[in-house]
């Protein structure tokens, strides 16, 4: 006999789940996207022992690798010389000869701790004489060589007074001229001092040596000096330029330069009137007259000399080096210039006298 269920039947939507379909043929359970979850951890642990390793293999390589590799000879680290003193350095070395020298001039018995502030030793010598009988006036660094990497050679001119003249002086003990200038030379070592400053110390007493040679005078582009005509336009060019810039403090200046020339003029004016004398001329060999002006830009180069007279009414020589340039009949200072223009080349100096103790070659 058949059983009849009663009720009514559940709607499509609210049907039971169907259970889950079981895997498809190749797919067991523990793959995952084709590997084994076990082939997943043999492989992890794998590739952890194989780093392990080569972490533990790495100092050892390294040590192969220094060892095996072919000994070569490396040059030893350049030790840094020391650097030459800088300029600020001569400069300085300079100064302090400079008061060394006029220390050791005004020295007298009883000075030695003076002294030994700049040479040490001098300390324990035995100084003669008054101190301050002599003195050094007008003191002033005429040479300044580097004779070693931190020492420099100082040459110092002083005019020295006090000297007894020679005419009063006892026979048989000649002594320089009253207020004559002599010239000491002062080793001076220099090394690097606290705070990054330079330290200096001399490395004898001064050494009295000969003058400075005095150098040949070289050749200059200008012609043989001749009287500075009035009807000359050159000399009335500079006469009025240099009133302007002598005598009246720089006012009406500006009327005597060329086009994009400026120069400041001495204030307050130091001359009450001035007398150019004369004149030479670049590359002229004769006294021909001249009454024109050339072309427009024509520069041309001369060497004043004239007489300026002070507010005292006293005369004094000076000479300019100029260069005027022509412009519509006239000519305009174009500059004011630093020296007397020389030949090209220029000449090798040579030195006249004989040649100086202090720097004449030692064999």
């Amino acid at each position: 006999m058949s059983l009849v269920r009663t009720g009514r039947r559940k709607p499509a939507a609210l049907a039971e789940p169907q259970p889950a379909q079981e895997p498809a043929i190749g797919q067991e359970a523990g793959w995952v996207g084709g590997w084994s979850t076990g082939a997943q951890a043999n492989s992890a642990a794998l590739m952890r022992w194989i780093l392990w390793g080569l972490i533990a293999l790495g100092p050892l390589l390294g040590a192969l690798a220094y060892l095996s590799a072919p000994a070569t000879s490396t040059a030893p680290a350049l030790k840094t010389a020391p650097s030459a003193p800088a300029a600020s350095g001569g400069q300085g070395a300079a100064g302090f000869a400079t008061l060394f020298v006029a220390a050791y001039l005004s020295a007298g018995h009883g000075d030695e701790s003076k002294l030994a502030a700049y040479y040490p030793p001098a300390a324990d010598l035995q100084l003669d004489g008054v101190s301050g009988r002599h003195r050094g006036e007008q003191l002033t660094v005429v040479r300044l060589r580097q004779s070693d990497t931190s020492v420099w050679a100082v040459t110092v001119a002083a005019r020295v007074t006090g000297v007894t003249p020679p005419s009063t002086q006892p026979s048989g003990s000649p002594a320089p001229a009253a207020d004559a200038v002599r010239y000491f030379q002062v080793p001076v070592a220099t090394a690097h001092g606290a705070g990054g400053a330079t330290a200096y110390t001399a490395l004898a007493m001064p050494a009295e040596v000969a003058a400075p040679g005095r150098a040949k005078s070289p050749e200059l582009v200008y012609g043989p000096m001749r009287s500075a005509l009035p009807t000359d336009p050159r000399t009335q060019a500079v006469t009025s330029f240099l009133t302007a810039y002598l005598t009246k403090g720089g006012t009406e200046l500006d009327r005597y330069l060329a086009p994009g020339t400026r120069l400041a003029a001495p204030f307050p004016a130091p001359y009450s009137g001035i007398a150019v004398d004369q004149l030479a001329v670049e590359d002229e060999t004769g006294g021909e007259l001249v009454v024109s002006v050339p072309a427009d830009g024509t520069t041309l180069r001369l060497l004043v000399t004239l007489r300026a007279t002070g507010q005292d009414g006293m005369r004094l020589p000076l000479t300019y080096a100029l260069t005027p340039k022509a412009r519509a009949g006239c000519w305009e200072i174009a500059s004011l210039d630093g020296a007397p223009a020389l030949t090209s080349p220029t000449p090798n100096p040579t030195v006249s006298g004989a040649p100086d103790p202090a720097t004449a070659p030692t064999a």
